[in-house]
């Protein structure tokens, strides 16, 4: 069977699709072979195979563990066929591999994973020797054979262990990875590869925490007073001799000299963040040495500075951001963010303020002056480390979107600069006087003509970060600080060499526009010429687009009599970048589109009646054009677009009729467009904004409105196009219909002689029809209720019953929440004035297939089954009000219908994913109609003190004090949330709670008319009998409302 299995992998791999798919089909059928298995750890522990074939064979074993293994598995999809035997075989087998003194590193890596999978589901019980095995093999093991047993615990700790098993093992496995970490006879790598399994133990610890908290925290007292010292040495000690980058690049990988620099790099990283993550769940442990700390990292952070320009900053081209194949970072650049990161963290505690505060106080002198030295050095620490990266420099000259990305903090790429942003933040956060300290530095390096243009870039980086800080708080710095740094900022722009630091120094004076005050407020129209001068005359790209960013505020403290001149000149700016450059690819642009639309939508903002009077809705649409595929760009367009429809409407009919002729030209052409190139994106951009010029039309819409833009629509909705053209087309006609219906009506489709409202009609019955899915059906409902509203039944006639007919069908069949809610509206509005009459239709109509009935017993289940998930406040206040009508019949129909009532709780502590929630689904209670109704209106009665739903700041986010202590150091927050930290995912799971984040909520006016409704039923003997099957809960609710809206009525 060997030869078999080692055919099919070889075949996985096979460039051909067809091949490998069959190959990757067969292979899934041996899953319930017991020899499968058996035959994947030949394969895999056999030297003469070839490499990938034993990494495939061992992928293929792991799958097989994960979907067969056990029921424990998360992604457990059965059966189970291997006998217990079979079982031990393969535990043995993939073990010794892991474990092997004379494998390859990658073979070992995968096997561990394989094994810590076994060990989540059989450790301890089917599996009792394994962790005594792997801590018996650690003393006497090889540096390779060691390197597999560590992979193996830092896989079993990360993934294998759950709360229990880690309790039960954790001194022996901490005491063990100890002594391997202090050993200096091993490897600088293997040491590091043991912190950082120390590391990975505190996620598991925070979980166990919540149920043995003092256990817990002896044995961390334990493990900090045997950790700590050895973390402070590590800290100390000096980095080796730093090889050349000759050395690096062109010598051999495994030369001393490079091994020694990269283990100790690994190591004082691993260091510092198992430093880092003590802190943040742990503080009190660290309290004594946390000064100690903070001073050994500033020491560190000096030492390292050096290097760190060396290797990056100069010449050099070192090549940074690098891991190992056990994913331990060894250069550079990513000890330096660790080490900046958590002086972060030390600045949190309330030890290192309180000694920073006293050192800032009038009578902390030194020889008779402050002593702020402490702040002049982090401050220049922090102007060290934000010196941009030769690399960067490169590839912001070639892409102008990586430095937007970089300039605007959306960029996966964290580093040093970017941690002393986060730094300076953090100063100002405390109101140190950080520009004050950058001050006299500042003025040393521009007096110096010899300084580096870098150095100067990142001084001004530094006091731009403060600058911000400052603005977005709304305070103010003193006018002679501003002009003290609007001096360096001036100088900057005038450099003539360096166009980073021209960037910079027309971003630092935007920034001192906002947050000085008036003081250079009247300065602004000075600074934007410049800015524009800069946008058309200057041949970077970089200080271009940085003059466009700083343009946005200037244009929002523009006073009104320069609108204008700086509209129009903004705009032709705008017009004159997009002719030069070639945006039409937004995958490569996305970010520089962005940019010039922020800058258009702010200019056009300082009075959008003057857009019409210049091209600047031509330079939107074009950008629009551009940007279509963009999510972002989209937005961003269609939020300008309705300032401009929004601000013409309200100025009176006859503005918004010049702004349609304007632009429905351009729009209605985009469609035809996107028609004929079948590019969907730039239909859903026109359409989109076409739904918003609709919804701020006058009463009555322009003559010719229905005419220009019914037959585009009507032929959209018959294309099958994105969900998203079609939402947006409906809602187009419902405001149509909603701000003029007589012009619809009263128009004739010229080429088909059929009525405005055939084709209405049309519409809905294509969007109701089995062919069209609910994303693209979901608005079909309000344009629905607006034409029944608007036309009536004498307009309608016979169509009206057709029409709700077709309605329930689709609603029997309808699955997404918002096209559900949008469908059972329909009957919700006619129910506010005509519920008995919906009754009757309803229990008229037959609906088909499994969820058929009547049509009362398909709409009600639905509706009720529903309810809870609407959204919007006027949603929800029809749908009560209907409810309510409903209840208020008494129809004995209703009760003969039953529904889903409440969750069956199992009894289980287990998560269920989705797979598994397929196959066992949720079970819920069955009830007749009016219980379920009574629920839903109970359930949409706010408590007394209702709490907003959405996201909670986490306060548990580190190990809270024990209760009897008094450290304050226990008020300290984390200064980064830990993703990877088990607590934090427990609370994004529950994020993930539908209450938490729904946006179900009812207003003030809904919770009033409920009170009232619940005191006016509430001693009918039909209420009481209700009454007493709703749950505790349930019942809870209604006394509460008593207590606290007046008598109480329920008993």
């Amino acid at each position: 069977m060997e030869q078999q299995v080692l055919d099919l992998l070889e075949a996985t791999l096979d460039p051909s699709g067809p091949i490998r798919n069959d190959a990757e089909r067969h292979l899934e059928q041996l899953y319930t072979n017991e020899s499968f298995p058996i035959s994947l750890l030949s394969i895999a522990s056999h030297k003469e195979v070839r490499l990938e074939h034993r990494q495939s064979a061992l992928l293929y074993l792991k799958k097989l563990v994960v979907k067969t293994w056990s029921p424990s598995l998360e992604e457990y999809e059965g059966p189970s066929v291997l006998d217990d035997a079979t079982k031990d075989q393969v535990r043995q087998s993939v073990l010794s591999i892991a474990t092997a003194g004379d494998e390859e590193r990658k073979i070992t890596g995968a096997a561990s994973y394989v094994v810590s999978k076994i060990a989540s589901a059989d450790f301890p019980e089917q599996w009792p020797s394994l962790l005594l095995h792997m801590l018996a093999l650690v003393p006497q093991a090889g540096e390779t054979q060691l390197h597999g047993v560590l992979v193996v615990l830092g896989n079993l700790v990360e993934d294998g262990f759950d709360e229990d098993q880690f309790s039960g093992s954790a001194i022996d496995l901490v005491k063990c990875i100890y002594d391997v970490a202090v050993n200096h006879e091993r490897k600088w790598t293997t040491r590091a590869l043991a912190v950082s399994i120390f590391r990975a133990c505190f996620d598991t610890m925070e979980l166990v925490y919540l149920n043995n908290k003092a256990s817990i925290q002896q044995f961390m007292q334990d493990a900090s007073d045997a950790w700590t010292p050895f973390f402070i040495e590590v800290l100390k000690t000096p980095l080796p001799y730093m090889p050349s980058e000759d050395e690096e690049n062109k010598g051999s990988p495994g030369s001393q000299a490079v091994i020694n620099w990269r283990g100790a790099i690994a190591l004082k990283t691993q260091v510092v963040k198992a430093l880092d993550k003590i802190h943040n769940m742990f503080a009190h442990l660290l309290t004594s040495r946390t000064l100690e700390l903070f001073s050994q990292m500033w020491e560190s952070l000096h030492a390292h500075l050096g290097p760190y320009h060396s290797m990056y900053c100069g010449d050099e081209q070192r090549q940074g951001r690098m891991e190992d194949a056990d994913r331990l970072p060894y250069t550079l650049d990513f000890l330096v963010i660790e080490e900046l990161d958590y002086i972060q963290t030390l600045l949190n505690t309330a030890t290192v303020r309180r000694e920073l505060d006293a050192q800032l106080k009038p009578d902390a002198t030194v020889d008779g002056t402050h002593n702020t030295s402490w702040l002049a050095h982090i401050v220049a620490v922090a102007v060290g480390y934000s010196q941009v990266l030769t690399e960067d420099v490169e590839l912001w000259e070639m892409d102008v979107n990586i430095f937007l990305s970089e300039e605007t903090s959306e960029t996966a790429n964290y580093s040093a600069r970017n941690a002393c942003a986060g730094l300076v933040e953090k100063l100002c956060s405390y109101n140190w006087p950080v520009l004050e300290s950058l001050l006299s530095q500042s003025k040393l390096i521009f007096d110096n003509p010899r300084s580096n243009p870098k150095e100067r870039e990142a001084t001004l980086y530094v006091a731009n970060q403060a600058l911000i800080y400052i603005a977005s708080y709304d305070h103010q710095i003193p006018p002679e600080l501003a002009s003290a740094y609007l001096e360096f900022a001036k100088a900057s722009v005038q450099d003539k060499e360096n166009e980073l630091l021209r960037a910079r120094g027309f971003t630092v004076a935007g920034a001192l526009t906002s947050s000085s005050g008036p003081a250079l407020v009247v300065l602004a129209p000075e600074f934007a010429r410049q800015a524009l001068g800069a946008i058309e005359g200057d041949d970077s790209d970089l200080v271009k687009v940085s003059c466009m960013r700083v343009l946005q505020g200037y244009l929002k403290v523009l006073k009104k009599e320069n609108a204008q001149e700086f509209q129009v000149s903004t705009v032709a700016a705008i017009s004159s970048f997009l002719a030069s450059h070639d945006l039409s690819d937004v995958s490569d642009n996305e970010d520089l589109l962005d940019c010039l639309v922020e800058t258009l939508r702010d200019a056009i903002a300082t009075d959008p009646t003057l857009s019409l009077e210049h091209p600047a809705l031509d330079v939107l649409f074009t950008m629009a054009s551009y940007g279509a595929k963009s999510w972002q760009t989209t937005m961003l367009v269609n939020e300008t677009f309705e300032s401009v429809v929004s601000t013409m409407s309200s100025q009176g009919s006859e503005s918004y009729a010049r702004l349609c002729s304007k632009v429905l030209p351009s729009l209605t052409g985009a469609l035809d467009v996107g028609d004929l190139t079948q590019e969907n994106s730039l239909s859903d951009m026109a359409v989109s904004l076409l739904s918003s010029l609709a919804e701020y039309g006058s009463e009555p819409l322009p003559p010719g409105f229905v005419a220009t833009l019914l037959p585009k629509l009507y032929r959209l909705l018959f294309l099958d196009l994105e969900f998203s053209v079609h939402q947006s087309a409906t809602v187009t006609i419902k405001h149509i219909l909603r701000h003029d219906p007589n012009q619809l009506f009263e128009w004739r489709d010229p080429e088909t002689g059929k009525e405005g409202l055939e084709i209405v009609l049309l519409i809905i019955d294509r969007l109701l029809g089995p062919s069209v899915d609910d994303s693209s059906a979901a608005e079909v409902g309000g344009l629905a209720v607006e034409l029944v509203e608007k036309a009536g039944a004498e307009k309608l006639g016979p169509y009206l019953m057709q029409l709700l007919q077709v309605v329930a069908i689709r609603l029997s069949t309808a699955e997404r929440a918002n096209f559900i809610q949008n469908l059972v509206l329909v009957f919700a509005r006619l129910s506010l004035t005509n519920a008995h009459e919906v009754l009757e239709f309803l229990a008229q109509v037959h609906v088909d297939g499994p969820s058929g009935g009547t049509g009362l017993e398909v709409v009600m289940r639905k509706w009720l089954e529903n309810s809870i998930h609407f959204s919007g406040y006027d949603a929800i206040r029809q749908n009560v009000t209907a409810l309510t009508n409903i209840y208020k019949l008494h129809d004995s129909r209703l009760a003969n219908i039953q529904t889903k009532g409440d969750l069956l709780i199992q009894n289980t502590s287990r998560i269920k994913t989705r797979s598994q929630a397929k196959k066992d689904p949720d079970q819920y209670s069955i009830i007749p109609v009016p219980l379920k109704l009574t629920k839903v209106l109970v359930q949409e009665l706010s408590l007394p003190s209702p709490t907003t739903p959405g996201l909670h700041m986490r306060k548990d986010s580190k190990i809270i004090s024990p209760a009897d202590s008094d450290d304050d150091e226990w008020e300290d927050e984390p200064t980064v949330l830990d993703l990877g930290a088990p607590g934090t995912r427990q609370d994004l799971m529950g994020y993930m709670d539908e209450s938490r984040w729904s946006t179900h909520q009812a207003d003030d006016e809904t919770q009033r008319y409920l009170v009232q409704f619940f005191n006016s039923v509430g001693q009918e003997p039909y209420f009481q009998e209700l009454y007493q099957s709703l749950n505790d809960e349930e019942r809870e609710k209604l006394q509460k409302m008593n207590e606290t809206n007046g008598p109480i009525i329920f008993q």
